[in-house]
Order: structure tokens, then C-alpha cells, then sequence
């Protein structure tokens, strides 16, 4: 079977090997990640931390970690990956406090939720959110690939798709989650709450809209129903409104609006035959 292999074709293979770009696997970038969620949320750790000084030696290892990671990864090599890290490392409480009111709005808004325990150890929602918050973070400090990693994991284990690029606020809820999709440029205010299958997406894709605005925004305290669909960079969901399931909008509208899907559905009682 190798003798009949295309000598050109293993030549291509092998330059492919020689000049593709250096960069962590995947799952030990996203092993650095959990190990900063389950410092900051040991409710999804086995190990506890018995004291502050263990506590503090744990985050000088994920700042060595990070950099670590940043130093071999070919994008990440002509930067200063050690003022980076140590940027990301400061920025933790702020993640921590965003984090702590994405798990609020969880468990005020989803009557099902028991503790604020059950959310963070089980909800995917949680997972996704609290990938996407350290992702943004490093995103944030210009640092593109390995962040879109992190998020990518997350959309693996919870079919939640959020861009690092994304400037989501605090008190976030996904409720149930599987096949939201959240584009890069979205904006989403304070106290939003969406659905299942919700997509904030472009209204077209082409490669020379790459630097602006594509994705909708969505302001304060607005819920979005299951199966929503939001397109544009133009579109502007305004404070304080209620998108209906199956909506498809392209627009944007008003404050304290409620938009819905009139569906025309049958129901046709059939005779019994005896």
C-alpha cells in the first residue's frame, strides 16, 4: 500500500510537518484553564487548597503556565508573554467577580437550579461562560489563538459556541444552552438571559467585513427565546425587551418591545373507526 503512495504527495506531507506553526495541544491548554476555574470554584475540584500560601503558589504556577504556553507558541514568541501573563494573573478577581454574577443570574433566573453549587459543578451554561471570561481576558491582552482554543474546547463539551472576541457583561445566563452560537463582534449587556439554539450572528459572511461590526447587539435585561436568530452588526436589540422562540430578525428594535413568531398550526381531530 506505501509502495503505491505518490511520492509527490509525501513530499507535501512531509514540508507540511517542517513549516506548520508551534502551538500546546489542545487539552493541556485547556487543562491550564479548569485548573484556574477549580482554584477560583473548588466546587468542581476533588483537591482542596489548605492554605493562603498554597493558594498563592498556585496562581505563580498558572502565571509560569501561561507563560509557558504563550512561549511556545509560534504567534506568541516576538511578544512579552511574561508581562502578559502576569496582566492575566491580575485580572483573576475581576473574572472571579464577573463569574460569581453569571452564577447569581443562574440560579435566580432558572427555578430548577437548587444551589449555587449544582450550577457551577453541572450547568454547561456555567462551562461555557467561564471558559469564555478567561478566554476574553486573554483576548483582551492581544493574543489570538490560544484563546479561540479554549472557547473551541468548551464548544466541544457543551455545544455552546461563544467567540473570545465577544464583550459579553456581567449577570450572563445560558439556560440549557446546546447550539447557541455567539459571533465575535457581539455586544450583550447587563442581566441577559438566552435560550437554546440561539444564534447572534452576521448578517453575511465575507472576508472583507473581517474588522467590523458584524454581530447584533443585545442590550441590558433582554431574554431570547429558544431558536431566536439574530443577524448584523447594524441590528440593535433595545433594554428590557423579550424575543420570542424561532424569531428571525435582521433589525433592530426598540426598548421594552416583545417580538414573536406567529406559527399557523392545525390540529385535525380524526374520526374513530370502529
Amino acid at each position: 500500500m506505501l509502495k503505491e503512495m505518490n511520492q509527490a504527495f509525501l513530499k507535501l506531507i512531509y514540508q507540511k510537518h517542517q513549516t506548520t506553526e508551534s502551538v500546546p495541544l489542545t487539552k493541556d491548554i485547556a487543562n491550564w484553564a479548569i485548573k484556574v476555574v477549580r482554584l477560583l470554584f473548588p466546587e468542581q475540584a476533588k483537591d482542596f487548597f489548605r492554605s493562603i500560601d498554597e493558594i498563592e503558589g498556585e496562581f505563580w504556577n498558572l502565571g509560569n503556565e501561561l507563560k509557558f504556553i504563550l512561549n511556545t507558541t509560534d504567534e506568541c514568541k516576538d511578544c512579552d508573554n511574561e508581562e502578559k501573563s502576569n496582566r492575566f494573573i491580575a485580572s483573576i478577581p475581576e473574572i472571579f467577580r464577573l463569574l460569581n454574577t453569571d452564577v447569581q443570574a443562574i440560579f435566580d433566573g432558572d427555578p430548577s437550579a437548587k444551589s449555587e453549587f449544582e450550577i457551577i459543578r453541572a450547568y454547561p451554561g456555567f462551562y461555557a461562560i467561564s471558559f469564555y471570561r478567561i478566554a476574553n481576558h486573554l483576548h483582551n491582552l492581544k493574543i489570538n489563538l490560544i484563546p479561540r482554543i479554549l472557547t473551541e474546547f468548551a464548544h466541544s463539551k457543551t455545544g455552546i459556541d461563544i467567540h473570545p472576541g465577544a464583550e459579553i457583561a456581567e449577570s450572563f445566563f445560558i439556560d440549557h444552552g446546546t447550539g447557541v452560537v455567539i459571533g465575535e463582534t457581539t455586544i450583550i449587556g447587563k442581566n441577559v438571559k438566552i435560550y437554546q439554539g440561539v444564534t447572534l450572528g452576521a448578517l453575511s459572511v465575507d472576508k472583507t467585513m473581517a474588522n467590523t461590526k458584524r454581530h447584533p447587539t443585545v442590550e441590558d435585561n433582554v431574554v431570547i427565546y429558544s431558536g431566536a436568530t439574530i443577524l448584523g452588526g447594524e441590528t440593535i436589540i433595545g433594554a428590557n425587551s423579550i424575543i420570542g422562540g424561532n424569531v428571525w430578525l435582521t433589525k433592530s428594535v426598540p426598548a421594552n418591545s416583545t417580538v414573536y413568531h406567529k406559527p399557523e398550526i392545525k390540529v385535525v381531530e380524526n374520526e374513530m373507526i370502529n
